[in-house]
């Protein structure tokens, strides 16, 4: 920004009483002189000009400058105001500021007249009006002889294979690291490339598992009776669902009962599944509240009928019509 500190410089020698420029426009009135100073009367297209404002006023008068200076058709690339400064004679005060302006226009162009306001103590306004100001503006690269030359071809870019170099290296030792992994995946053994998954683990194992969790909690010490029951009923729907493929956590009791029928369980065993999940319910809907010793009778009905149904003869009462002496199926079927 060598050019700003330029301006600024005028600015500041202006200010202190140096004489205007070649290209200087004042405007006079009583106690106040506003002067405009440009430092070219032709550009290039683009190019910048540099302006100078100073204005005269009284010592205790101030210049309003404007946050923006409206130049059409040029436009304004920089704007600073300097400080104020007392006048040569130390009579009255002198206010500046630089403006950097260009123009992608051709032809004789106009800086306009710029307003200025000064404001005395009390309010008053006075506003000064520069001089307006032509330049030309000419385009870039003319050439002289008017003869219309061939287009050249694009530029060939000298190029430095040495700079080049690491990268080369670096693309051949990713290719070759490539080529190491996909030679040592083809000759591994096949055992290696695919491994087995362990298989899941049976069903009845995890519903005794969880069963024996269940007995070592303190719910029945805590009298969560119901919290019990739920817990007991949800297992073994879990195991129904899993080892017999019965949806049993979607389906309502007697929706259970039909499902292990239709797996040929036996009507023994489906007989016992009725009555374990119609007590289940009893206590889950009809709020009946069994003692300790009767919810792990359940628990207990609820171990044998995974350990009948989990070998191998899964059903072996099948076409057997006893029914046990508890299996009496209570009013009202729940979940």
């Amino acid at each position: 920004m060598a050019w700003w500190g330029a301006v600024v410089a005028v600015a500041a020698a202006t200010a202190a009483g140096a004489a205007p420029g070649p290209g200087a426009r004042e405007a006079v009135g009583q106690d106040f002189r506003v002067a405009m100073d440009v430092d070219t009367t032709m550009i290039h297209l683009g190019d910048p000009v540099s302006v100078l404002l100073r204005v005269e006023h009284p010592a205790d008068w101030s210049v309003e400058w404007a946050d923006s200076l409206d130049v059409a058709p040029f436009e304004v690339l920089s704007y600073g105001v300097a400080r104020p400064s007392a006048a040569p004679g130390g009579d009255g005060a002198v206010s500046a500021a630089a403006l950097v302006l260009t123009s992608f226009e051709l032809g004789e162009l106009e800086i306009p007249a710029i307003e200025i306001p000064v404001v005395s103590p009390d309010g008053t306004v006075r506003t000064l009006f520069t001089d307006p100001y032509r330049i030309g503006v000419v385009t870039v690269g003319l050439d002289e002889s008017g003869d219309i030359r061939e287009i050249r071809g694009p530029l060939s870019i000298a190029r430095n294979w040495w700079l080049l170099m690491p990268w080369l290296l670096l693309a051949a030792a990713v290719a070759a690291g490539a080529l190491y992994l996909h030679r040592r995946r083809r000759t591994r053994p096949v055992a290696e490339i695919s491994r087995p998954k362990a298989p899941p683990r049976p069903h009845h194992l995890v519903a005794l598992e969880a069963l024996d969790e269940l007995e070592r909690s303190s719910l029945l010490e805590r009298g969560e009776v119901k919290t019990w029951h739920v817990r007991v009923s949800e297992i073994v729907r879990t195991y129904v669902e899993g080892q017999l493929e019965v949806p049993a956590l979607e389906m309502t009791t007697r929706e259970v009962v039909a499902g292990l029928r239709n797996a040929a369980l036996g009507g023994r065993i489906t007989d016992t599944f009725r009555t374990f999940l119609a007590r289940c319910d009893l206590v889950k809907f009809a709020k009946l509240r069994p003692g300790a010793d009767a919810s792990r009778e359940v628990l207990g009905v609820a171990r044998t009928l995974v350990e009948l149904t989990s070998g191998p003869g899964r059903g072996p009462e099948a076409g057997n019509g006893e029914r046990p002496d508890d299996a009496a199926e209570p009013a009202g079927d729940g979940r």
